[in-house]
């Protein structure tokens, strides 16, 4: 066949996302990633003479021949392909580099954007062509093995790649169709065993206490609250390092599993097959387990298991998505489960949030404020501004947590499992006179750790 023909099969097979592995006049033979569609192979028939052989590939075995045919003579295809690559490793070192937590890759009218998650705030990186964004976003899906072909519905995977030499990560890929076309989003995951110390955590010296004592108990449940992105689960693993003993079975459901720990049995769900938190929670059960770590509570029937659990001999560690410890407690009300479980089953509730830390290296103090009310803050309090500098970009260097901490009393025990009020639990609260999330940020405000305006972006103003 003539160059023009081969230069058409390519054409369709790069459609189809497909490879040409043998063109003759006797023999066009093509590899696809799955099962031959019957587009594919019409197309290739009307496009030659030769008879027309189809192979199933997976997609590892697709990309392994790419990197292969792009090793020797590069096409325009392959060439394309290690451009393509080649984009794509300079956006992970740079994720990387700068300590970005998420990357998007969104379509736009006339192009493509790219945004860097760093610190908890969306930053600008770079913008590319629609087709060079689309060429990523199918360069993605082939790492993370998900359907390249497919673009109508979201799909989600996991890779670990090595964008430039000494860099190793892992990231999960989430895809999604939009009016522009598909937008991609990385997290980056921590793809080695990472020991997280306790006292590292940022907690004062008499939350920590609390937090160990209630950890220490041989049952009972600990609720770590907070919105999403709060670094919920970092204490859960602060917490499970602690307490990872050879003489204790530790087992964990999670979705995914974020940080691999030594020793700990860790089960990753899959609701594709049926395969979620209550289904891997009844059979940890009949595991032996001393101690269990469920990634979320999202359902009634989830809570139902934990708190069963933590009332038969089990230490039971989980999050909730709520905004204080007060209102935790109000929540798993609404989940329908009944105060007489629920009060002797939980030991301890924790609200924390992640607050930007202002750069040591720029910051500069700001005028003393007097806005504060007195119950929150006595006196004036020191304010600081975020400069920037070549060290931080943009005046913040890295996150500081904040914590609440709710130790679960006898008295609280017994409102909770006698279905008391809500104003008799505020009152019960109340007469513990504990450090709110908050006020805890007014202290960090005062340090020099960060700012008061980073402090009410990230949990509200001051009347909230």
């Amino acid at each position: 066949m003539s160059i023009a023909d081969e230069t058409m099969l390519n054409t369709l097979c790069q459609r189809y996302q497909a490879v040409l592995l043998e063109n003759s006049a006797q023999r066009v033979r093509v590899a696809t990633a799955g099962l031959a569609q019957d587009d594919l192979v019409e197309a290739l028939r009307f496009a030659c003479r030769a008879k027309v052989e189809v192979l199933s590939w997976s997609i590892e075995q697709i990309a392994a021949w790419r990197d292969k045919s792009s090793a020797g003579s590069p096409t325009p295809i392959a060439q394309e392909n290690l451009a393509t690559a080649a984009k794509l490793d300079r956006l992970l070192a740079q994720a990387l580099q700068r300590r970005a937590s998420d990357i998007h890759i969104e379509p736009q009218a006339d192009t493509v954007r790219i945004r860097l998650r760093i610190d908890g705030v969306l930053q600008i990186a770079s913008a590319l062509t629609q087709a060079s964004g689309s060429a990523l976003v199918a360069r993605l899906k082939v790492l993370a093995r998900l359907d390249i072909a497919e673009r109508r519905v979201p799909q989600d995977g996991q890779f670990t790649h090595h964008p430039a030499e000494g860099q190793n990560a892992s990231f999960r890929l989430s895809t999604l169709p939009t009016q522009y076309g598909e937008k991609a989003v990385l997290r980056l995951l921590h793809n080695e065993d990472h020991a997280h110390d306790i006292d590292k955590l940022g907690m004062s010296a008499s939350l920590l206490t609390y937090f160990q004592q209630a950890l220490k108990q041989p049952q009972g449940m600990i609720l770590v609250t907070g919105p999403t992105g709060s670094g919920k689960t970092i204490t859960l693993y602060s917490a499970l390092s602690w307490l990872n003993q050879p003489q204790r079975n530790i087992c964990s459901v999670e979705d995914p599993i974020e940080i691999p720990l030594q020793g700990i049995m860790q089960t990753q769900v899959n609701n594709k097959i049926g395969v979620g938190f209550k289904q891997v929670l009844r059979a940890l059960l009949r595991q032996d387990p001393d101690i269990i770590m469920l990634g979320e509570i999202r359902d009634a029937e989830t809570a139902t298991i934990a708190v069963n659990a933590a009332q038969t001999g089990h230490l039971v560690l989980s999050t909730l998505h709520t905004n204080s410890t007060l209102e935790t407690l109000v929540r798993l009300r609404q989940m329908g489960l009944p105060g007489y479980l629920l009060g002797p089953a939980l030991t301890l509730v924790i609200a924390q949030r992640l607050v930007r830390r202002l750069c040591p290296c720029c910051r500069q103090p700001a005028d003393l404020t007097d806005s504060v009310p007195p119950p929150l803050w006595s006196g004036p309090l020191q304010n600081w501004r975020a400069i920037g500098c070549e060290n931080c970009f943009c005046g913040f260097y890295g996150r500081l947590a904040l914590f609440e901490v709710l130790p679960i009393t006898r008295r609280l025990q017994a409102a909770i499992a006698s279905d008391a009020s809500q104003q008799r639990l505020n009152a019960l609260v109340e007469e513990q006179n504990l450090s709110r999330l908050f006020t805890e940020g007014l202290q960090a405000v005062n340090r020099g750790d960060t700012t008061l305006e980073e402090l009410k972006r990230v949990t509200g103003s001051i009347d909230e």
